[in-house]
């Protein structure tokens, strides 16, 4: 499938010790206070980047559509989970520095700028992403949401949100519409005109808005918090985790044995 274009942005650093290879995917290797430390660089000095958190989900859409994986190449990408974990320890023989999932990083972001920032947020049903606003609004009162929108918006609607940023460009855009769908929507969209670091953060408005709830802390350390998701919405989530994880096991296996080869991809044109 057509995923939309490149907009030039920057990215963070890779070599050999800083990034991690799965089916494409160049996945940054950083502890948590690196990868902060370096986004809060970007926005200081307002160098325009593109962040996407890739779990074991996002790397079985990255294994069969070389678009997924191009599209990838111009993001700054996470590791999310014990799945892209177990792979990176098969694969490269060490697991990821850090478990960066959006849910609990982007909070920490934004509570580690100590100037104000301009924050929007767009995805998610109508009401939610208000409530999540509202929720970040409570715990870091010196930043300013300064746009907000639901993600089921019309063409027009959505030229008019972008148009507003276009005007006020903020420093942060989260963007909650579920991968590949919004990689692609920031992708198409997004440029240091609008936003200084664009996000993709998955169901993250409706945890903060309470729609859907965390699992425990104590299961969350196990890291066993899809099996939660899972109990919780079993019906959503069944091809996912159900399917979706032993596939990208096996999918690591056969990489391992070299019987599957990713070629290195390519920054998109105009890209840093």
């Amino acid at each position: 499938m057509s995923l939309g274009g490149h907009i030039a942005t920057e990215k963070l650093q890779s070599t050999d010790s800083t990034s991690k290879t799965i089916f494409g995917v160049a996945i940054s290797d950083l502890s948590r206070e690196a990868a902060i430390s370096q986004l809060l660089l970007a926005m200081q000095h307002a160098k325009p980047m593109k962040i996407a958190f890739c779990n074991a989900h996002t790397a079985n859409f990255a294994w069969s559509d070389g678009s997924i994986r191009q599209l990838l190449s111009d993001f700054t990408v996470f590791a999310d989970g014990v799945g892209v974990d177990i792979g990176a320890k098969l694969l490269h023989g060490a697991p990821f520095a850090a478990n960066l999932n959006g849910t609990d990083f982007v909070p920490a972001l934004i509570a580690a700028a100590t100037r104000p920032l301009r924050i929007a947020l767009f995805g998610a049903r109508p009401g939610i992403a208000e409530k999540a606003a509202q929720v970040l609004k409570a715990h870091m009162p010196h930043h300013q949401f300064t746009a907000v929108s639901h993600g089921f918006t019309n063409e027009a609607e959505t030229a008019v949100f972008l148009a507003g940023l276009q005007r006020q460009p903020v420093d942060i855009l989260l963007v909650g519409m579920g991968n590949p769908h919004q990689e692609a929507w920031i992708a198409r969209n997004i440029s240091g005109e609008q936003a200084t670091l664009a996000l993709g953060v998955g169901a993250l408005f409706d945890f903060l808005a309470g729609e859907v709830p965390r699992a425990p802390a104590w299961l969350r350390n196990l890291r066993l918090e899809w099996l939660y998701r899972l109990v919780q919405e079993p019906r959503r989530l069944f091809a996912r985790y159900v399917l979706g994880n032993p596939l990208f096991l096996l999918r690591i296996l056969l990489v391992k044995l070299g019987l599957v080869r990713f070629a290195p991809s390519t920054r998109g044109p105009g890209s840093a």
